[in-house]
């Protein structure tokens, strides 16, 4: 994808990240945690204009869950609020056990979209998420056998090599989508410079999605439009509006980075839209 793909228009795909497994109310009392706070923040994001949510699971006390049950009651949340939005899990997780990543996976139906991150990153000062190659390639053969399409995680320019490794290793269907995540610690600096390398870097023919953490959320997402990417947005990756402001929800972030897409000349896309450009409805 390219500046051209901006000229000509096309329409750009909002994901939601609505809760995150880090922060918590502590941070953003309008984060949601609960299944019933997902599900309804889920709809509204979608309204928004948002095609696709990305879901983490919380136990009742906030913390991070991977249980299977948890996101099956995230799931039914979502789908009872919502109306047709794209489901899409994560399976990152700092310092948990391999075994407890694919779970995820297994809900009732199986989730359109999971997360995949590409490789090793730093959390805190103790904490560091392995995502050795064997993972990374257990969890892809897992998605490949229930029908998940993988969203690639890539947090750093030695991820953009893992991801053409993978490729190496695995038949993936196209169009290989990788999201670029940029902000502090071991993820790439957040400046238009490594923007644009990361983009050239790509495989040819990726789509790519666009994250910027914190106050780079919103000039990150509007490169994204710009350069023919995808935007996500949400509590997980930033909890202000603007400096010194939190964000009253999910929606106000998708709005506003809808509102700066259509100003741009490309349409916020809808979910079949969505679907189409993903290969998710062949």
């Amino acid at each position: 994808m390219t500046y051209e793909d901006y000229l000509a228009g096309d329409p750009v795909i909002l994901t939601a990240a609505l809760t995150g497994g880090v922060h918590g109310k502590e941070a953003n009392p309008n984060l949601p945690e609960t299944p019933e706070e997902i599900g309804r923040a889920a709809a509204e994001a979608e309204a928004a204009g948002a095609s696709v949510v990305h879901l983490h699971a919380r136990r009742p006390n906030g913390e991070r869950s991977f249980s299977t049950e948890r996101f099956q009651e995230i799931d039914d949340a979502v789908r009872r609020y919502a109306d047709d939005v794209i489901i899409q899990h994560s399976t990152g997780g700092t310092a948990a056990p391999d075994d407890h990543r694919a779970r995820p996976l297994r809900t009732d139906p199986a989730p359109e979209m999971a997360s995949l991150d590409m490789g090793p990153l730093n959390r805190y000062d103790r904490l560091t998420s392995e995502n050795t190659r064997g993972l990374v390639d257990d969890l892809y053969d897992e998605m490949r056998t229930r029908g998940i399409k993988p969203e690639l995680e890539v947090f750093n320019d030695g991820h953009l090599n893992e991801v053409h490794g993978l490729l190496e290793r695995r038949d993936l269907s196209a169009p290989v989508y990788a999201t670029l995540i940029f902000g502090p610690g071991t993820l790439t600096r957040p400046t238009p410079q490594n923007f644009l390398n990361s983009v050239a870097n790509l495989p040819p023919g990726a789509t790519f999605n666009t994250l910027g953490f914190g106050r780079h959320q919103l000039p990150f997402a509007t490169m994204g439009v710009l350069f023919g990417g995808h935007v996500r947005v949400g509590l997980e990756d930033n909890i202000y509006l603007r400096r010194g402001e939190l964000a009253e929800s999910n929606a106000q972030l998708v709005e506003r980075v809808a509102e700066i897409s259509e100003r741009l000349g490309r349409p916020v896309a809808t979910t079949d839209q969505a679907r189409e450009i993903l290969g998710l409805s062949a």
